[in-house]
């Protein structure tokens, strides 16, 4: 059983910083790869990005410069620093952590239930 928990989603300006966060926790033998993905109105969930269990880091095209992925491996947890956000940046944004699990050795892929964000003035 391995649950992702997502937090700091909230209202902010054009222009504006958040930093998301969120925490893997449960039967996890080995976490690879934690990422964010988000779905806005009207619109199909998107890759954001992930980072691996060895820091490699993929973004979207569209969100390189802006947003910045990092990990703690010891914590389990995945933060997302966006920053100038944009209007089109509004959606649920949404955590997922793959991975082995302890107790089976069997593979997982968890979801969060999702936190808001919403850029507008």
């Amino acid at each position: 059983q391995v649950r992702a928990v997502e937090s700091g989603g909230g209202l902010v300006q054009p222009g504006g910083s958040l930093r998301l966060s969120c925490v893997a926790s449960g039967s996890i033998f080995s976490l690879n790869k934690m990422g964010w993905y988000r779905q806005a109105p009207g619109k199909e969930r998107e890759l954001v990005a992930t980072i691996t269990d060895a820091g490699s880091t993929e973004y979207a095209d569209s969100l390189k410069g802006r947003f910045t992925i990092s990990g703690d491996n010891a914590k389990n947890t995945v933060y997302l620093q966006m920053n100038s956000l944009k209007p089109e940046d509004t959606a649920v944004y949404y955590c997922n952590a793959r991975g082995i699990i302890r107790t089976t050795l069997g593979n997982f892929s968890s979801w969060g239930q999702g936190t808001q964000v919403t850029v507008s003035a």
